[in-house]
């Protein structure tokens, strides 16, 4: 059987662990197993598959040490981040054990005002979770757990690199979860077209070529899905704006967790002569402490991989080869692993894919308009369209620039990494395919209506 290694991206010699890439054949097996234990699991009450999610939140909880060392090692993320990450996932948990209970469907006047005519919720079966490496305990939670709490039982295939997180995560709800509810299946490409390929609806997040793929591939069986795909996101700074602020939430929004969020911030926009509020936003981001992802003062740690860094450096050398400025970044962190410094450059000229496309990781531009409505077209011009953030101080440009951008989600006077659970996520365009995640909108995606009509 071939396998895969999970490296330690600010120590490469490090080998968190080796799992299998799991074949079309076990994957059809497991399949087979979830689809079994299916029925008893959304026959059963829900109050005891709120007990049950509880129960995971509990054991979650109690690894809390143990599982932010985990992501810490694994995928490089800042350990304060790491363990505010554990605390995000035993809240997902809690929150969807309890949204397990909530009201089954509706009730609708009938024409013979006799019957009964009601609607009820059913759980697809067998639901497939493709994730990524970068929120290897949130995003797989936020996926399965309205999965699991409206009645069906997952596949979950993390990205290699998170593979021992995802694995540790199945360990913990062993005890709470039936046998064949949740199972985490390792792998690459083909198993995740294999989970595709076996199961009843499929939720997605990673790139957008993969998502895109992935959505083909569903929507050719004719089963649910839903893709979180890339982000290009920009925050608009206008004059009215409190600068020091601005600049210390971009500054943070941009380079925090070495810029690997799909709702980083990549441009921004500056209404106005931007020299000033570059000059502060430059410092903000020379303020961040750099390096090891266990030292507690640090924000931004090492890139997950090795191409990732030399893509950004490669970018950067274009760009600064054409024209533009670069305001942070030229000296590089001299220390073993994955290390990329935060980079901000201004004067990117038109035309360069760093205003275009989606680098994941700490870079970050500086770009003019000569308005709001400028600054907005410049905002749209992407084929990306997740979050964007607009900081003033006038409550009409903020509903005002709000209605007029692409996107998904708006912040105000707040940075664009960073969602709330129980509210709905997704972007517009390229950033997102299918229903929105999150929230009450996941109960529309992990289950499919009935309509019922009873006549006495």
């Amino acid at each position: 059987m071939t396998t895969i290694e999970s490296h330690s991206p600010q120590a490469p010699s490090d080998i968190v662990v080796r799992v299998p890439d799991t074949s079309p054949e076990d994957v059809a097996a497991a399949a087979g197993a979830a689809r079994a234990a299916a029925a008893s699991w959304a026959r059963g009450p829900a109050h005891a598959r709120a007990a049950a999610l509880h129960a995971c939140a509990e054991a979650l909880a109690a690894a809390t040490g143990e599982l932010t060392d985990l992501v810490v090692r694994e995928v490089g993320k800042p350990v304060a981040e790491a363990g505010a990450e554990i605390g995000r996932g035993v809240a997902i948990l809690r929150y969807f054990a309890q949204q397990a209970l909530l009201p089954d469907g509706e009730v609708y006047p009938p024409a013979d005002a006799v019957s009964l005519l009601h609607t009820r919720r059913r759980p697809h079966g067998v639901v497939g979770l493709i994730t990524p490496w970068n929120f290897p305990v949130a995003i797989p939670l936020w996926k399965a757990a309205p999965a699991l709490a409206f009645g069906n039982t997952v596949l979950l295939k993390p990205a290699p690199q998170s593979s021992a997180v995802a694995i540790r995560l199945a360990e913990l709800f062993a005890g709470a979860l039936p046998p064949g509810v949740l199972t985490v299946l390792t792998g690459l490409g083909r198993t995740g077209e294999a989970i595709v390929d076996t199961t009843d609806a499929v939720s997605f997040t990673g790139s957008v070529a993969a998502g895109q793929a992935v959505a083909r591939r569903a929507v050719g069986r004719g089963i649910p899905v839903q893709c979180e795909m890339g982000g290009q996101n920009a925050a608009i700074v206008l004059p009215d704006a409190d600068h020091e602020a601005a600049a210390t939430a971009i500054a943070a929004a941009a380079m925090g967790y070495a810029g690997q969020k799909c709702t980083a911030t990549s441009r921004v926009i500056v209404v106005g002569d931007p020299a000033p509020f570059a000059e502060r936003l430059a410092a903000a981001v020379d303020a961040l402490p750099v390096g090891d992802p266990a030292d507690p003062a640090t924000v931004v740690g090492p890139l997950i991989e090795s191409r990732p860094r030399d893509a950004i450096r490669e970018a950067v050398r274009r760009a600064t080869e054409g024209g533009a400025r670069l305001l942070t970044g030229a000296r590089q962190p001299d220390r073993d692993g994955w290390f990329q410094s935060p980079t901000l450059l201004a004067d990117v000229p038109p035309g360069n894919d760093l205003r275009s496309e989606e680098y994941f990781g700490p870079v970050c531009l500086v770009l003019p308009a000569e308005s709001a409505d400028d600054a907005v077209r410049v905002a749209n011009e992407v084929r990306h369209g997740l979050v964007a953030a607009v900081y003033t101080r006038s409550l009409g440009a903020a509903l005002t620039l709000s209605g007029q951008l692409d996107v998904g989600m708006v912040k105000v006077n707040a940075p664009t990494s960073g969602v709330d659970f129980h509210a709905p996520f997704g972007g517009e365009k390229e950033s997102s395919y299918g229903p929105r995640e999150q929230g009450t909108a996941a109960r529309d995606f992990y289950t499919r209506t009935v309509t019922v009509t009873l006549t006495p």
